[in-house]
């Protein structure tokens, strides 16, 4: 844990054992950690009551909370840069408006640019599964048939080549055919409208009464806990800030270098396969796989060749020690340090319970409960039971 003044707050520094010879096992003590009034039964009893019910209010509004999300993930990471905008002397609400529009146009800016050049590349990707499949029943299945003496067809590919063929135009359009069909349906529409509206309402205000909500939470605290929470606070909020602001910003710089870099091999899936190995680059090395193997796998597709497969894995390869001697340790350092069976677990449990919301909050949920079970260690290492 961190030895930080301010996460050390409040806390006393820890008295050595008074008799060594009575403890055989020899521990490093920390700082003496806040006590805790112990809980009667009945208040035991509303906690866990409190805390299911919350589950289930919580899982029950899963299909609107989607708005509500992101609106709070906005406003979270929004915040600091309206506290120092504040501290320079503007008004509260003027800080607000400014990086309000500040979020928003990047935010518009980024689907304007991007979408449509995703769209171009995913009708290339279409087009180009026929001549993938010519050349896999050309030159790949003979090739597989004698080496492993496999009779008959193995694959129906002859289907997918017609298939791909007749409905490769509906791969263009996409918003289009997406603005249809919720043209069908009154309620769909006005859902899809209700979100898009909602989340950049909920942006701002949460943004303009940020301080005012975390000092009501703060005063709603028990007192005879306030000690403790104020400190696991702090260090979620610690947790949290160094991973929206650091490993978001190391999957953008990770996107950003494999899409430069396969599009100066020449790729012509360089955007959709860069954004994808980034996006999936939170778990450590899967974005370096999962990328490396699109990419090489598109660029033999494309070229035929297997120098260029060797320029996609140089690319993957610069992109990984930039990632490993800069990205990680200027942005994100060692704190976060969720390993990556976790993450993946965190990701498809949030799915399972609680749909899209779940995925979007599910790594921080996860920051959290580590910090909560970074304490909950200290606590153990410290008590009555670990030492009798």
């Amino acid at each position: 844990m961190t030895t930080s003044d301010e996460l050390r707050d409040g806390c006393d520094s820890h008295e050595g054992a008074e008799d060594a010879g009575d403890n055989p096992v020899t521990t490093q003590q920390g700082p003496e950690l806040p006590e805790i009034k112990p809980l009667s039964d009945s208040q035991r009893w509303m906690v866990v009551a409190a805390f299911a019910a919350a589950v289930v209010v919580l899982y029950l509004l899963a299909p609107i909370l989607a708005p509500f999300a992101v609106g709070v993930l906005l406003a979270y990471v929004g915040d600091p840069l309206v506290d120092k905008l504040e501290a320079r002397g503007l008004s509260r609400t003027g800080a607000v408006v400014t990086v309000f529009v500040a979020i928003f146009v990047v935010l518009i800016a980024v689907a304007v640019v991007l979408v449509p050049m995703l769209e171009h590349q995913i009708i290339a990707l279409v087009r180009g599964i026929p001549r993938n499949i010519d050349w896999i029943q050309t030159n790949l299945m003979p090739a597989l048939k004698e080496a492993l003496g496999v009779e008959g067809r193995i694959l129906e590919l002859d289907q997918v080549k017609r298939a791909v063929a007749q409905h490769w135009q509906k791969a263009g359009g996409m918003l289009v055919g997406v603005v249809a069909d919720l043209s069908k349906s009154g309620a769909a529409v006005a859902g899809w409208i209700a979100n898009v509206v909602l989340v950049p309402v909920v942006t701002f205000y949460l943004l303009r009464d940020w301080d005012m909500l975390v000092e009501r939470i703060h005063g709603l605290i028990p007192r005879s806990v306030e000690r403790v929470a104020g400190r696991v606070a702090r260090d979620c909020d610690e947790m949290l800030a160094e991973f929206f602001r650091g490993q978001l910003l190391v999957m953008a710089g990770l996107a950003t270098i494999y899409s430069v870099g396969l599009s100066l091999v020449g790729l012509e899936l360089a955007l959709l396969i860069g954004l994808t190995a980034g996006i999936v680059s939170f778990v450590p090395y899967l974005g370096f796989f999962v990328g490396f193997v699109l990419a090489a796998v598109a660029a033999f597709f494309q070229f035929q060749e297997w120098l260029p497969v060797a320029y996609v894995g140089g690319v993957f390869a610069v992109g990984q020690a930039i990632e490993g001697m800069l990205l990680t340790p200027l942005l994100v350092g060692d704190r976060i340090g969720l390993h990556p069976v976790a993450v993946i677990f965190a990701v498809l449990a949030g799915g399972q319970l609680f749909g899209f919301v779940g995925v979007l909050v599910s790594l921080p949920a996860a920051a959290v409960i580590m910090v909560l079970l970074r304490h909950a260690h200290e606590r153990y290492i410290t008590s009555d039971l670990y030492h009798d």
